[in-house]
């Protein structure tokens, strides 16, 4: 197939898209409860994220985006996970699939991909598979040869989002190797309805099966490029580092406004020993983290970096929890509060693959230069 022209890039007004944002953030916060509630999709907010122009602006500029970067990338993920972590997921797993696919299936398909991306359609991440654990990028489910293309049966779980998608990104191994390929759902792939978590309830992670389900030669993605955006690496720390955000407002707000025998909880020595430890250590990851983004930007290998920025971003944000339930007493596990809900949402991100135990064997093994027997 002949790549068709690339369209003309729409660079992206950050700082136009930034104060669009800090004005949806009320609005987007004050639906976080409800969605954590009752399990929903915050489909409305992902609709104005793309409508509003965040998903051009994350696409490269080849591919007719913005062009926009990390940075930028990371700051909108980090700002929306402190309001609906949630909707930052599931953006995060969106924007990751569809810019993944328009980059891997550009020789093939041109901007197939990255058009339907900039026109609205959604996008879901099929990757992690029941027997793969935490290894998503390394299927054991192997792909059956047929005429034009491969057929897979098999599950994919965890994918965020995947009630709205309209294209997935599939991984099969093909002789024993990682193969990828963008398809649209169809009566072959069904919605198993398991999804009712502790945390980030609001992502509806299901479980999809396949039935024989085609996988065309023509939409068979390439390995990844140089230069090729990493965005679910990059965007999972900034997604516990925006729940630590929230959890360490609630804290505040709750040591602020309780008074215990005249005076404000904030005072005590103990609150304030341990939120300066808390607040410094969060500063320290976002640092790290942020230091990342910008060595991306500026072209440099920064995959081994993000998943360090992981790891402290996870535990962090779950430490940062812990003390405001501390600090909330009784009143933290109460539903009308929002620090019960920082604390699920912070727990399930540290599963979110690579795990922390993960994260730890392998970056201990790199340090240790061993090799690392996490398999999880």
């Amino acid at each position: 197939m002949v790549a068709p022209a690339a369209p003309a890039p729409v660079r992206a007004d950050t700082r136009s898209l930034f104060d669009t944002l800090a004005g949806a953030l009320p609005r987007i916060a004050a639906a976080a409860a409800e969605h954590d509630e009752h399990a929903t999709l915050p489909e409305a907010e992902l609709r104005w994220l793309n409508a509003s122009g965040f998903d051009a602006a994350v696409l490269p500029e080849r591919l007719g985006g913005g062009g926009a970067g990390y940075a930028f990338y990371g700051s909108v993920v980090r700002s929306l996970a402190e309001a609906d972590p949630a909707v930052a997921t599931i953006w995060t797993m969106h924007l990751g699939a569809a810019v993944g696919l328009a980059q891997l299936t550009e020789e093939r398909l041109g901007t197939h991909f990255a058009d339907a991306l900039l026109r609205g359609d959604r996008f879901a991440n099929a990757l992690s598979e029941p027997t793969s654990g935490n290894r998503f990028l390394h299927p054991q489910q192997e792909a059956t040869p047929v005429s034009g293309g491969f057929t897979i049966s098999g599950a994919k779980r965890f994918v965020s989002g995947s009630e709205l998608a309209d294209h997935l990104l599939v991984n099969v191994a093909i002789d024993g190797a990682p193969a990828f390929f963008g398809i649209e759902p169809d009566e072959s792939i069904t919605v198993t309805p398991i999804w009712d978590s502790l945390g980030l309830r609001g992502t509806r992670s299901q479980l999809l099966g396949f039935h024989d389900t085609f996988l065309p030669d023509e939409r068979r993605a390439g390995p990844p490029g140089a230069g090729h955006l990493n965005l679910v690496g990059a965007g999972l720390p900034g997604i516990s580092l925006g729940i630590a955000d929230a959890a360490l407002a609630a804290l505040v707000a709750h040591a602020r406004g309780r008074t215990i025998v005249g005076r404000p909880l904030a005072e005590q020595q103990w609150v304030q020993y341990a939120v300066a430890e808390h607040h410094v250590r969060l500063e320290a990851a976002r640092a790290f983290w942020e230091r990342a983004l910008e060595r991306a930007d500026a072209g440099a290998a920064a995959d081994g970096d993000f998943g360090k920025a992981k790891l402290l971003a996870n535990r962090i944000a779950v430490d940062v929890a812990q003390l405001a339930v501390r600090v909330g007493g009784g009143s933290g596990y109460l539903r009308t509060s929002p620090i019960q809900r920082h604390l699920r949402d912070a727990e399930a991100g540290q599963l979110m693959a690579y795990s922390t135990e993960v994260l730890s064997g392998v970056i201990g093994a790199e340090v240790l230069g061993t090799t690392s027997g996490e398999s999880a």
